[in-house]
């Protein structure tokens, strides 16, 4: 493995560099590690494994670029979820550092793709959603489907080519920089620019959610003034009245869940961080992937096209179990009336 400039703290440490990024020490915090990751992971991978099945399942839903925007969240979620546990439990959990320089930036670019994706579809169901209530009439014309797909080919691709740069050469091995305390072989410039992506699309994310709730709340003065009337406009504006309680929680549970993080990367930059820091962070990790765990059950769940399509998929999976369940017993009355004949 290439020799690499390691944080001062950790200099300590013989056999490998890899292992001075082993922050997990005791037996209960691996352990912990696990479970949370174990439990959010299978979690998320069958959430929103459910919600893509819901999406393309259904001809009148799939080709709403609303729920094209979901769609994608959902699979940005579950590829994190799936590349996060696997390198996150095998790195500290079983503290495997077998692999090569590139094999880790490999699967941190896996990591970073799909989180950096996740936030991104967040971003454009909040312009999506700003779109339908800023301009109602003009929506389905600046909202097509071949946008909708061309938005989601130029998010996935920017947010692989800027989480595969290090593994391209921007890492302080090559460079022969500054290592980040975080993450074996990333240079902290590096970090510092993902830091500025990430904080941008949660900026804009915040800001197109703050509009939409803004013209809710003049919604619901307007309600309040004209309660005697009623039609479609009453119904539309009780809908954004709904979205609004819906975005209070996607925006709690977006900064409860992402701002330990990231408050954690920016300090680092900037300071050192002590060993206990370093655990924290890892524990802290873990919320990145509760996020991609309730996030199907905020946007997917909470809407009443897809829980009615939910809805029509239990009910016939129960007509099927209930078919098989009586299956056995209509054949064995059948074959007792045949004895007897």
């Amino acid at each position: 493995m290439d020799s690499c400039r390691i944080p001062a703290n950790a200099s300590k440490c013989s056999r490998n560099t890899m292992e001075c990024f082993m922050v997990l020490s005791t037996q209960a915090q691996k352990i912990s590690i696990g479970i949370l990751c174990g439990l959010f992971g299978t979690m998320c991978v069958f959430e929103n494994s459910l919600v893509l099945y819901l999406i393309f399942s259904s001809s009148g839903i799939r080709k709403k670029p609303s729920y094209l925007f979901i769609g994608s969240l959902a699979l940005a979620d579950i590829l994190a979820s799936i590349i996060f546990v696997c390198s996150f439990v095998n790195f500290h959990v079983f503290n495997e550092a077998g692999f090569s320089k590139e094999v880790f930036l490999l699967q941190l670019g896996g990591v970073n793709t799909s989180f950096s994706a996740s936030l991104s579809s967040l971003l454009l169901t909040a312009l999506d959603r700003y779109l339908s209530i800023s301009r109602p009439s003009e929506y389905k014309l600046l909202m097509t489907r071949k946008r909708a797909w061309t938005a989601l080919g130029v998010l996935w691709l920017t947010c692989a080519t800027i989480a595969c740069l290090p593994l391209l050469g921007w890492n302080c091995c090559v460079l022969d920089s500054s290592c980040s305390e975080l993450f074996p072989f990333v240079d902290d410039n590096y970090l510092s620019g993902w830091l500025c992506f990430v904080v941008v699309l949660l900026g804009c994310i915040i800001y197109a959610y703050a509009h939409v709730l803004w013209r809710a709340h003049q919604h619901v003065a307007y309600m309040e003034k004209h309660q005697a009337q009623a039609g479609k406009q009453n119904t539309r504006m009780r809908m954004d009245v709904m979205l609004a309680k819906t975005l209070v929680m996607v925006l709690a549970v977006l900064v409860l869940c992402w701002s330990p993080v990231l408050v954690l990367m920016i300090y680092s930059v900037f300071s050192r961080l002590s060993d206990h820091l370093r655990k924290v962070f890892a524990f802290c990790s873990t919320l990145c992937l509760l996020n991609s765990m309730v996030n199907p059950i905020i946007y997917a769940l909470r809407s009443k096209e897809l829980f009615s399509s939910l809805r029509r998929v239990f009910s016939h999976f129960r007509r099927q179990l209930k078919a098989t369940e009586e299956s056995p017993e209509a054949e064995s009355t059948h074959k007792s009336s045949v004895i007897e004949t």
